[in-house]
């Protein structure tokens, strides 16, 4: 197969969707990999490691997507790439369509078919290709979260961990999910005071036995939302619904009640958000105040840590790859249940329930085209 890697041109997107050393086993499965030059520079990966793997480099991301059977990146689209992609091209990548719906119609008037990592799904629930960039942006807000409470930058002025003498901050995660324990490690080994809110009282059990002693847990609903909100100073977004739009957990009315300088950091943002007033930001310019509330919500993360990023997503994506190139899409999706729910649009045709469902599109049974 015919595989190309763009140069993701999406604001101070820095990952790419292959490193050298997964660019070199898809040529060894006997694959040809076409580089858009530079396109790993920000990653830490020069255009020559990429030769030494195997790849050939060119010099536009017209030429990339032009030549390409499949296409591998690591962002959705944007709308200078809709033009680009063609009839039965495939495109392996994020999407997150249920919260983008020109995105959306754009992919179906393509004619492409597309291959979401976030939603292929092993059968215990688990998204296997999105858990390492959660791991990260988990990790992340809370460093994001930490530097925005100082007062320079508008937020309340607290130290996370405290120093003796004086209690560390509150910090409240919504969701006990893999960006949520990621937030809560992260926050109580700064020495935070922690408290992970959660509809599962399965998992609710299992982090309050691994978690360390500054982390409680208690059951999400709305009475217990109000009441933590008015004492955190740092509140984590990081409620998923695989595929579908984010549950609005903290509405507008609720800011209110906020102590001014709070910040809240939704990392649900991709997915439209758990904050009813998170609206798409980027590294350039990640905040925005309402309500005297720090709002960070970069919908691209993992994107400002891209070496670790990039490893790290090239590690689950490769061998779902691999197994695309040497068998085709069909095939490959017919003999693997979880990349099976990879398929969120094939030519024209939405084949994934939970953008049906929002975007109120007809829905075509999925087998109708692996059979």
């Amino acid at each position: 197969m015919v595989i190309g890697v763009p140069k993701e041109i999406k604001n101070n997107e820095n990952r790419v969707g292959v490193t050298p050393a997964g660019t070199m086993e898809l040529v060894r499965h006997g694959h040809t990999v076409f580089i858009q030059q530079n396109a790993g520079l920000q990653s830490g990966f020069e255009d020559e490691e990429y030769i030494k793997a195997g790849a050939k480099i060119l010099p536009t991301i017209e030429e990339v997507y032009s030549i390409a059977e499949m296409i591998i990146k690591v962002k959705e689209p944007i709308e200078p790439e809709y033009k680009l992609i063609k009839k039965d091209q495939l495109v392996f990548t994020y999407f997150h369509f249920a919260s983008g719906e020109e995105l959306t119609n754009a992919m179906i008037e393509s004619g492409s078919v597309c291959v979401s990592y976030e939603t292929v799904e092993d059968p215990d629930r688990s998204l296997p290709l999105l858990t390492p960039m959660s791991e990260v942006a988990g990790r992340m807000s809370i460093q994001q979260g930490a530097k925005f409470l100082e007062k320079p930058l508008k937020g309340r002025g607290v130290l996370l961990g405290g120093v003796p003498g004086v209690p560390p901050a509150k910090v409240l995660v919504l969701g006990g999910g893999v960006v949520g324990t990621q937030a809560a490690k992260m926050a109580a080994g700064m020495g935070a005071d922690v408290t992970i809110l959660d509809i599962s009282m399965k998992r609710l059990r299992y982090l309050d036995d691994v978690m360390a002693a500054n982390v409680k847990t208690e059951f999400s609903n709305e009475y217990n939302i109000r009441k933590h909100i008015k004492d955190a100073d740092l509140i984590i977004g990081g409620v998923l619904i695989p595929g579908a739009k984010a549950p609005k957990l903290i509405t507008r009315d609720m800011l209110k009640e906020m102590r001014p300088g709070t910040v809240v950091v939704d990392v649900a943002v991709d997915q439209g958000g758990c904050f009813e007033t998170t609206k798409p930001t980027t590294h350039q310019d990640p905040v925005y105040i309402i309500d005297d509330v720090v709002h960070y919500s970069v919908a691209n993360m993992p994107g400002a840590v891209p070496y670790t990023s990039t490893l790290a997503l090239t590690n689950v994506t490769l061998p779902y790859a691999v197994q695309l190139a040497n068998k085709g899409w069909k095939k490959a999706c017919n003999e693997n249940e979880p990349l099976k729910k990879g398929l969120n649009v094939i030519n024209g045709d939405v084949v994934y329930p939970a953008i049906s469902e929002a975007f109120n599109l007809p829905l075509k049974d999925v087998n109708v085209y692996l059979n």
